[in-house]
């Protein structure tokens, strides 16, 4: 099955949507719309299958990094202050359509966001604060690990940081 990547329009229906994780149905079914229609403070792609229900999403935002959260190989030549990423926010898949291609493609789609905003007005690479369960599969793509910065403590296990380079991101044509 194909899916095609757009982003979220106002009057998609986003009631059904089950990843088999709460925290993550809850964002896109509660608050991926104000946070991108209301507040501006980050944009929701979805994948949408042939019947035009959504697959999956994925939710970005514009971000920051300091060269000091990467590791000592990789700060080489970089200034020490802020520098711009993109952040992957939130990534899931309806359990319906688990492990049919849809992250990858919603994945492709970031990616081809990163680069654009690297023309556009400059963009290091792409930051995802990964669930400890994820980390293999972002481990995979090529993404490591950057130092945390402080965050609060709670029930839930704080996410893992990590951050993939510009130059390590395939190009569209790589797959």
């Amino acid at each position: 099955m194909a899916f095609r990547v757009r982003r979220l329009a106002p009057d998609d229906d986003r009631t059904d949507f089950t990843s088999g994780n709460i925290d993550l149905d809850r964002f896109f079914q509660r608050y991926a719309g104000q946070n991108q229609f209301r507040h501006h403070i980050g944009t929701t792609y979805v994948a949408v299958d042939d019947h035009g229900r959504i697959a999956g999403f994925a939710t970005v935002a514009a971000s920051e990094l300091t060269v000091s959260r990467l590791p000592q190989s990789r700060r080489k030549r970089l200034p020490a202050y802020p520098l711009p990423v993109l952040r992957l926010a939130r990534l899931a898949v309806d359990e319906r359509h688990q492990r049919r291609g849809v992250a990858s493609a919603l994945l492709r789609a970031v990616f081809i966001l990163a680069r654009r905003m690297a023309a556009d007005i400059g963009c290091l690479g792409v930051v995802v604060d990964a669930k400890p369960e994820a980390v293999g599969f972002y481990s995979r793509l090529g993404f490591f690990v950057v130092e945390a910065t402080a965050g609060q403590l709670g029930d839930r296990p704080e996410p893992i940081p990590m951050f993939l380079e510009l130059g390590a991101i395939p190009k569209p044509t790589e797959g």
